[in-house]
């Protein structure tokens, strides 16, 4: 059986509908990109609302950190709003 194609409301958001981001940085501040054996859940998130970014790297930061993360940034859209933020205690 053949489905038919998704309709365009099962596209995916725009930026600006998900304006809330988290930069990984390493130790020195640079961004840290995660590599192919990350999970999918922590490669380029992007949140709807502030409350959204800060409850996901709440529930993600230990896995974060042992993927070589050690700081976040958080961002709506280009605007840094804090950090960084140690992911370390």
């Amino acid at each position: 059986m053949n489905l038919p194609e998704q309709p365009s409301t099962f596209r995916a958001p725009t930026a600006a509908e998900r304006p809330w981001w988290w930069r990984l940085e390493d130790a020195s501040g640079t961004e840290v990109t995660l590599g192919a054996d990350a999970p999918a859940d922590l490669v380029d998130q992007r949140f709807t609302s502030q409350a959204d970014a800060e409850s996901w790297v709440g529930e993600t930061w230990a896995e974060l950190a042992e993927h070589g993360v050690d700081a976040v940034t958080l961002f709506e859209l280009e605007r840094r709003v804090y950090g960084p933020m140690s992911l370390h205690a």
